[in-house]
């Protein structure tokens, strides 16, 4: 198993609403290899979709401490950790936000003009991802005219197309089909193996622990199982 890349030491995350308070994590402490497939897996409610915006900066604990290698992300300023996520991480969320009307070409060429990167430089290699990801022919289509599965496909290439060292995917299998979920995961382990990626997913879906590298189960935001 490759070096540690993310860590949480002691992570408790607590919601208030309407004069009462939900303990969405507890005491959390974990580890990310680097160059492997972590899951965070669990039933809605579990606490794994909070674990895994506070791992990437989205949010921050009420206690406790994430590095990011030698870096304390929880140390850092909000506009620290906008620049640190625009640079190492890259995301695919549940809700794929893509431009309706932009194709799927562009849509990952406007991902990649917000990372600050040139998206004319980068065009032959967005059409190699588009086609290896089963698009070759709807790249070209516009997002509002892609099927449901198909614009998490393009999300989940926005999402690394701007070489990342850790892409975060909340639920990227959840809302497709068994090949298209299939396709999804051995494209995540091409990415490991040929570019080094470190992805951290959460799922439901007991048939990914399968392929995963390191498992932590949440029930209640406790980590009650976990290997690494």
């Amino acid at each position: 198993m490759e070096q540690v890349i993310l860590r949480t030491e002691g992570v408790t995350r607590i919601f208030r609403s309407g004069g009462g308070e939900v303990r969405a994590l507890s005491d959390v402490s974990i580890s990310v290899p680097q160059r492997a497939l972590t899951v965070l897996r669990g039933r809605s409610g579990s606490g794994k979709t909070t674990l895994l915006n506070i791992l990437s900066g989205l949010d921050l604990p009420n206690a406790g401490k994430v590095f990011y290698g030698d870096t304390e992300i929880t140390a850092l300023s909000e506009r620290q950790r906008d620049k640190l996520r625009g640079k190492e991480m890259g995301f695919v969320f549940q809700a794929v936000a893509l431009m309706p009307d932009m194709t799927a070409l562009e849509n990952v060429e406007y991902g990649l003009r917000i990372a600050g990167q040139s998206s004319y430089k980068n065009r032959k290699s967005v059409e190699k991802y588009l086609k290896e990801i089963g698009l070759e022919k709807r790249m070209h289509h516009a997002a509002h005219m892609l099927s449901g599965g198909e614009q998490q496909r393009v999300a989940i290439v926005r999402g690394f197309a701007h070489g990342p060292k850790i892409l975060f995917a909340d639920e990227p299998t959840a809302e497709v089909d068994t090949a298209t979920a299939i396709m999804i995961l051995n494209i995540f382990k091409r990415l490991i193996a040929e570019q080094g990626l470190t992805i951290v997913m959460t799922t439901h879906d007991p048939n990914i622990l399968e392929v995963a590298d390191c498992v932590y189960t949440l029930s209640d935001g406790v980590v009650v199982d976990g290997n690494d």
